[in-house]
């Protein structure tokens, strides 16, 4: 019996996916345990494995898409099963209709169309195509081309017209055989989700029935008072607009034509690799101009220079931009962030803090053999020790309550190349100096690989983002909620201090704390970063 497999949910705070790589495909067998697919959450990419067994029947989800959680990912079963019941909506219908025979003209038609019951009013070679949806957020199209016109011959796998969605502008083929009767939806106009964009039957017969014995048909007939004879005489829009090249059409999806149009790149110089040479978008931004053409112009150019005054050089190039589709990671950062700015109060403290000692004590630790501890190890120790010192500090909260968390668990961001994730160091009160860096390695080496699990990311308490490496001597962060604080770790900086009364050559390094004033007052936060100073500037107090 097929088992439908549904996008996971691979993480506590997962509302969509991504299918980044399809590892198995349609025909495949498939064991319990096999890797199915490469899954893009909001925090890594992960591989996804089959608890079922049996024959991959269909994917649901093509690479590079997104859908919500508990979307239809893949179906699994025997090879030939019959899985046309469980492709639900539109997809279950358009199963069916492929499999029906080449319609056949039925003279009936007419007489048909005058019966009183709706659905006896429709005959079976008769089909109303309604605008499909083309992904998972698209409540309504837009008719970018028609590519077929009223009394043209449609078989089935034709492109019928390219449909711009929410997110693309796609292609929509026909499952149907037959003439194009009537277009409900002309070419730039936008419809809902199922409105009816078009019929397809044989030569011949009364369209206006048939659009009037659907429910909805006399709202759409009223809307669409021309004739079929009108709409077989309106002009074709795209045969007049679309580039020729040696007296034969080129032909471009409307989306690679307006690239095109905006980088000045000539359609006639592009290879299409869509169905029968069509230029789609891909063609276009991947296309660069040959050699050959940059050394004519260059000649010409040379060729018609004159001795004549140069005007003044001014600065000339091509204006750009680039629209990148965020990744889930990406969103899932603005979100959480965004409602941590919003939603709760902001404050900052910052205090400088003297590394003399620090930086003493570091060298004499990592001259041990295989010990290797960093100042941010040193901050995050310092952390944990303050955090069992000030309770408050250590809290979330909860509208009603205020949560004291008796554990220590440490947030540490990480930047990874789609953004930023934050590992957990679980009871960080606990662990030894050494024992903390190398729990840091680790977490940070799998989210950079791509490779750390949601449970490695979960529970903190309190989060320590550190940008020292890079120079930055200040900064202030976002709250990570439901944490009440965070500490910015600036860099160590040399420079001119005041020791016993004198000027002399010293080594500081400044912290800021951001605070959730909902939980934690000033003086809370001040007397955190007091003892905390004390660890930091007193390191053997850490070592115990």
């Amino acid at each position: 019996m097929a088992i439908v497999v549904n996008m996971p949910r691979l993480s506590d705070t997962m509302e969509e996916g991504t299918v980044a790589a399809w590892l198995k495909k349609v025909g495949d067998k498939v064991e319990e345990g096999d890797i199915l697919a490469e899954i893009e959450t909001d925090k890594a990419t992960m591989e996804f494995e089959s608890f079922n067994e049996g024959v991959l029947l269909h994917i649901g989800i093509p690479e590079g898409d997104t859908a919500p959680v508990d979307s239809l990912l893949a179906i699994i079963g025997d090879e030939g099963e019959d899985i046309s019941a469980l492709l639900g909506g539109g997809t279950t219908s358009e199963v069916k209709e492929e499999a029906q025979p080449e319609p056949a003209a039925d003279t009936t038609v007419t007489e048909s169309t005058e019966a009183d019951t709706p659905t006896a009013e429709i005959p079976d070679d008769v089909e109303i195509v309604k605008m499909p949806r083309l992904s998972d957020t698209m409540e309504e199209g837009t008719v970018a081309t028609w590519l077929k016109q009223v009394g043209d011959k449609v078989e089935e796998g034709d492109i019928l017209a390219e449909i711009e969605t929410d997110k693309a502008t796609m292609e929509f083929e026909s499952f149907y055989s037959g003439t194009l009767l009537y277009i409900g939806i002309k070419e730039g106009e936008s419809s809902p989700v199922d409105a009816v964009l078009a019929v397809i039957g044989p030569e011949g017969t009364d369209v206006d029935a048939i659009l009037n014995a659907k429910p909805s048909g006399g709202a759409v007939a009223s809307a669409e008072q021309g004739s079929t004879e009108e709409k077989k005489s309106a002009p074709v829009k795209e045969e007049t607009t679309a580039p020729v090249q040696d007296g034969k059409r080129i032909f471009a999806s409307p989306l690679a034509r307006k690239i095109a149009e905006d980088k000045g790149i000539d359609l006639a110089a592009v290879s299409g690799t869509g169905d029968n040479g069509r230029i789609i978008k891909k063609d276009v931004e991947s296309f660069t101009p040959s050699k050959a053409a940059t050394v004519s112009t260059d000649t010409k150019v040379t060729e018609s220079a004159a001795p004549v005054a140069m005007p003044i050089s001014l600065p000339v190039g091509e204006e750009g931009s680039e629209e990148v589709k965020n990744s889930n990671m990406r969103k899932a950062i603005a979100k959480a962030l965004g409602n941590s700015k919003f939603t709760a109060p902001h404050f900052y403290l910052t205090i400088e803090v003297d590394m003399d000692n620090a930086m003493a004590s570091r060298v004499q630790i990592n001259s041990l053999p295989d010990t290797k501890v960093s100042f941010n190890d040193m901050v995050l120790k310092a952390c944990a020790m303050a955090l069992k010192k000030h309770p408050q500090v250590n809290t979330s909260w909860n509208g009603a309550t205020t949560r004291y968390n008796k554990h220590i668990h440490m947030g540490v961001a990480v930047a990874v190349d789609e953004g930023l994730v934050v590992p957990v160091v679980k009871f960080a009160d606990q662990l030894g100096l050494m024992q903390i860096g190398a729990t840091v390695k680790d977490l940070a080496g799998k989210a950079r690989a791509k490779k750390i699990t949601p449970q490695e990311m979960e529970g903190s308490t309190f989060t320590v983002s550190n940008l020292g490496m890079f120079g930055i001597q200040e900064f202030t962060s976002i709250i990570n909620q439901p944490n009440s604080a965070i500490l910015s770790v600036g860099a160590i900086v040399e420079k001119p201090v005041v020791k016993n009364g004198e000027i002399v050559v010293g080594n500081t390094m400044k912290l800021t704390l951001a605070c959730d004033h909902r939980t934690v007052d000033g003086a809370a936060g001040a007397q955190f970063l007091q003892t905390l100073r004390y660890f930091v500037e007193n390191p053997v107090t850490m070592l115990a």
